[in-house]
This record gives C-alpha cells, structure tokens and sequence, in this order.
C-alpha cells in the first residue's frame, strides 16, 4: 500500500494560513491526510498515541518545506485533548480531522472483554467528541471551519456477528456527526463522516490477523472480505485525500451532516440517510 500516494491532480487548494489538526495522524488513513493537507500549503498539528509515527510523519512534511507539529496524545481522554490545545496555543485549527480508530475485539459480544470493547468506543466516537468540543467554538468565531470524521461502510450495512464494539463505535461516530452538523448550521462551519474506501492499512493487517485466528468463525463475515481486499489491493489512500481537500476547498460545495464516499470506490456507495436541512442555527456560544 503507498499511504503517500498523490492525490488527483483535479484538486488543488491552496491552504497556505489554514492550520489543521489530524488525528491518528501517525499511520493509515491519518498519515496520509496529514501529508496531502501539508502539501497543501496548512500547518499540520498531528496527533496519535504514539510519539514515533507522527515524529516521522512531521520529518517527512519539514523535509518538503511544509510545517508540522507532533504532539502525542490520547484524545478519547479530555486532559489529553486539552494539552493539545495548550501545545496548539494561541493557534486554532481551521480543519480537524478524526483519523484516530481502532477495530478492536472480533468475537460474539458475551465473549468480549468489556475493557477492549469499550475502548473501541473511546477511541473511535468519543475522542470526536472531545476534539469537536474544543475546538469548533474557535471555528466558529472564525466563521469558517470543516470537521471531518473518518467513519466506515461497516456503520451502514446489515449488523452481524463479530463486530459488535467498531460497528457500534462507528454508528454512535456518525450520528454524533449528524448532531454537531445540525447544530453547526448556518455558522459557516461543516461537520461531516467520510468513508475512506477499503484501504489495506495496519487496521486491515489486524482485521486479517483476527480472520486467520477465528477460522471458520469467520468465513460469513470478514473473511471474504479480507480475501476480497487482498485480490483486489484495496482502494488507493490518495482517493480519501482527495476527498478531504474537496471538502476543505469547498470545490464542489460544502456538504453538512453527510456520509461521503470517494470517488470510483472498490465497494460500491451504501445508502446512508436523507440529508435534512435547518433554516435556523442552533449554535449557542459559551
């Protein structure tokens, strides 16, 4: 997999002065995002658990001319979100994007272990919660800002056994979306969730671990599609920053409250929900 791959040449904002910060910014998904918005032209504020990744990934973005900030941290834990902001400080990011995710337990939901499956909701919904919590009120001021959450198809097809705790996380991701998007309306500020396409990244190596261990267990359900994914590559990393820098450049409007896909996904489009819209804003300023 080329996690720095380039993003489509048909979109190319200029964000020189915006500042982002990205989430799980140290591998997958998030590193590429990080790498595409500094080549943009933002200052990236990269944040994962991990101080080696995004130290790396801070090098290879300084190394090109851009500027980037490494701060390790775990965001589904509110004192850690605000060191964060203090390290940020007085800076406020125009973009946030909630990269950081975990799969976490594969196995019927009575023989989980309820640390691990509750940290899967920490890490994938409630460390959204926190970020968008802090740091939209400064969007907001700002009267601009584009939050984007990195969801998952998983969120909107059938439920079935072995997922329980990503299925859940992702479910409660979009609809925490969706609620911050309603409130959000009319402040020049956005809110969405973006499926990043079927991408072979660490999370998949861990995915395909668990299948190989469950055996048969596993074969109506990640199997095939592990199977599927090693077929078929996956989906190139580029086609989710390129997604992102459409949003965050406003090219092709300016979604709220929507699932986005890709374009020209390996896994064709599930159908989300209705769009709905407010005529009036509910943001309160505190």
């Amino acid at each position: 997999m080329n996690e720095q791959a380039t993003p489509r040449r048909d979109v190319e904002p200029d964000l020189t002065g915006r500042v982002a910060l990205v989430t799980g910014a140290g591998r997958g998904i998030g590193r590429a995002i990080a790498l595409g918005l500094a080549a943009h032209g933002a200052e990236v504020a990269l944040v994962a658990r991990g101080s080696a990744g995004i130290s790396a990934v801070r090098d290879a973005i300084e190394a090109e001319g851009g500027r980037a900030l490494a701060i390790p941290a775990d965001v589904s834990v509110p004192a850690e979100v605000e060191r964060v902001a203090d390290r940020l400080s007085p800076k406020e990011p125009h973009i946030l994007v909630n990269a950081a995710g975990t799969f976490g337990p594969m196995a019927p939901l009575v023989d989980t272990d309820p640390e691990e499956w509750m940290q899967t909701v920490r890490v994938n919904a409630f460390g959204a919660y926190l970020t968008a919590r802090r740091f939209a009120p400064a969007m907001v001021r700002a009267g601009w800002g584009r939050i984007l959450n990195v969801s998952s198809a998983a969120a909107l097809h059938t439920p079935g056994p072995l997922n329980s705790a990503y299925g859940t996380s992702k479910v409660a991701l979009n609809q925490l979306t969706r609620h911050l998007a309603a409130e959000l309306d009319g402040t020049g500020v956005t809110a969405n969730v973006l499926h990043p396409g079927d991408v072979q990244t660490d999370m998949f190596e861990a995915i395909s671990a668990q299948t190989t261990r469950l055996g048969d267990a596993a074969d109506g359900n990640y199997g095939p599609w592990v199977e599927w994914m090693r077929r078929t590559g996956g989906d190139d990393p580029a086609k989710a920053v390129d997604l992102v820098l459409r949003v965050v450049s406003d090219s092709r409007g300016t979604p709220n409250g929507e699932f986005l896909w890709i374009d020209d996904p390996l896994q064709p489009a599930v159908p989300s929900w209705d769009v709905a819209t407010r005529p009036d804003p509910t943001w309160v300023e505190h």
